[in-house]
């Protein structure tokens, strides 16, 4: 353990990953023969953190006798400006050896992969060790028994709610579909309906928005288990960000890695799904799948092998589980963008003219299909029921006293810069390519720009002229307007316009 040295905050966000920055002039580095990526310990009063060595060879902006800490690190140690703290060298990583293991076809077991996850979370394997981890898992390379014992790992890492015996529905979407907000629509339906449906949700990684980041314009999603226990005891439902909540927590920590490799691996979803679902005190599930070409899920084959997976993964747990195949080949409602889906959202809620009744249907029967599921209930009237409280607005008021037990209402505005992407010729829209009209709504500042994304003005088998509008560009700013409107101009196929036969 080496002298101490003073910390100072770097004002870097590296994400998940603990980073120290220090110059190659520091006595410490010299000491003790620390180099750029070397993984380092920092010892800070009782608490400690491994992070990863960034070398700072020239410049100002750090002296010699400082070590600045990213944001992730210094958030893990609660360091204060000027703190002292100690470094050395982290033990090596006992899991490392069952990361090979697995990367040469060993079968791992839930021991190794609970080993795995603890190193995980206390940073002691690298983003190298990670990426191995992940590759070797990718595919079809994680069997039943093994997703089953990932599953209970990384549940049994983090918290588990305990909600008294009492009966608690959820649902997930798999993803891949651009504005397919039903979240907020099925929680105020089956809240409504009188039934428990505490929803913890994620914000977006590379899609223009997730559902705590649409719900976020429309009421407060940074909740503690406190304050989410006292909005689901006085509302029977919730929308909330689970990345306050420690459940599942290296799950993260894998979407980091997963995300740049784009890996599909059915055991690694069906895995990340359930240990969440379960962390969250769940005890029936429907799970939505949707299928589409430019969907997660391409094909109908491949919906049923991650259906089986589920299945098993969820009985072996004690899930009960109900799936969904939807339609997956265009994107859902209007809004593509946080604001936009928000709006989308209270249009249906308020049942007003013009509300996408796409994104109605597919919520009330999804809506319906988990009040199917609750016990002692009567199977085959949960979409009537649910037809009836949203068109009571029921689900309207609900919804509301949701978002005001979370901190309040507010309604979703507008973006001050906006494009029209216009039809190039005549004909009938065939097809609209979820991933490039995602990818032009995320160029337009979605999601970090909440009023940012996309508002598609036709939809799949509309008639146009070429002229007409297709969609508009929602941005913050003048400069993410005209980003977005160069990759929308350079990708005219995102509509498939086909001509009319005669």
């Amino acid at each position: 353990m080496t002298d101490a040295i003073a910390l100072v905050p770097a004002g870097i966000d590296t994400y998940r990953q603990p980073v120290v920055y220090m110059h190659e002039d520091c006595h410490i580095c010299r000491a003790e023969g620390f180099a750029a990526q070397t993984r380092v310990r920092i010892d800070l009063r009782d608490r400690w953190v491994i992070a990863t060595l960034n070398v700072v060879a020239r410049g100002e902006w750090l002296a010699v006798d400082k070590a600045a800490l990213s944001a992730s690190a210094w958030s893990a140690i609660r360091a204060q400006h000027g703190d002292l703290a100690r470094f050395s060298h982290p033990e090596p990583a006992i899991s490392s050896s069952r990361v090979r293991a697995k990367a040469y076809g060993e079968r791992l077991t839930e021991q190794d992969f609970a080993s795995i996850i603890r190193d995980t979370l206390d940073h002691r394997l690298t983003d190298l060790d990670l990426a191995a981890f992940i590759t070797a898992c990718a595919g079809e390379r994680l069997d039943d028994v093994e997703t089953v014992g990932l599953t209970r790992a990384m549940q049994a890492a983090g918290e588990t709610l305990d909600w008294g015996g009492r009966t608690v529905l959820d649902k997930h979407c798999v993803g891949g579909l651009p504005g397919n907000r039903t979240t907020p629509l099925v929680v105020a339906i089956v809240a409504a309906a009188g039934e428990m449906i505490p929803k913890t949700s994620s914000r977006a990684i590379t899609s223009p928005a997730g559902t705590a980041d649409t719900m976020e314009v429309m009421a407060p999603v940074t909740l503690d288990e406190r304050a989410l226990r006292r909005v689901v005891e006085a509302e029977g439902g919730c929308v909330i960000w689970g990345g306050a909540l420690n459940l599942s927590p290296a799950d993260n920590h894998f979407i980091r890695i997963e995300r740049p490799l784009d890996f599909d691996s059915n055991g690694q979803l069906v895995a990340s799904v359930l240990s969440k679902k379960a962390a969250a005190g769940s005890t029936h599930v429907l799970i939505d799948i949707p299928v589409g070409a430019t969907a997660k899920v391409r094909s109908a084959k491949a919906a049923e092998v991650l259906m089986k997976r589920f299945l098993q993964v969820g009985e072996a747990i004690g899930l009960r589980l109900a799936l969904h195949l939807s339609d997956g080949s265009a994107p859902v409602g209007r809004g593509i963008g946080p604001a936009l889906e928000a709006a989308d959202v209270l249009a249906v809620l308020r049942r007003a003219a013009g509300a996408p009744n796409d994104l109605r249907a597919r919520a009330l029967t999804l809506a319906g299909k988990l009040l199917d599921l609750v016990p002692d209930g009567a199977p085959g009237i949960g979409r009537a029921r649910a037809e009836t409280l949203l068109d009571s607005g029921a689900a309207e008021a609900k919804f509301l006293a949701i978002c005001a037990a979370q901190g309040g209402f507010t309604e979703p505005e507008l973006a001050p810069h906006r494009i029209e992407i216009s039809a190039l010729s005549d004909g009938v829209i065939s097809s609209i390519d979820n991933r490039v009209i995602a990818r032009v709504a995320k160029l337009a500042g979605a999601p970090r720009q909440k009023v940012a994304g996309v508002r598609l003005t036709a939809r799949v088998g509309d008639r146009v002229s070429k002229g007409q509008p297709l969609y508009e560009i929602h941005s913050a700013t003048p400069g993410e307007a005209n980003w977005a409107r160069s990759y929308a101009e350079r990708h005219p196929d995102v509509f498939v316009i086909a001509e009319e036969s005669r």
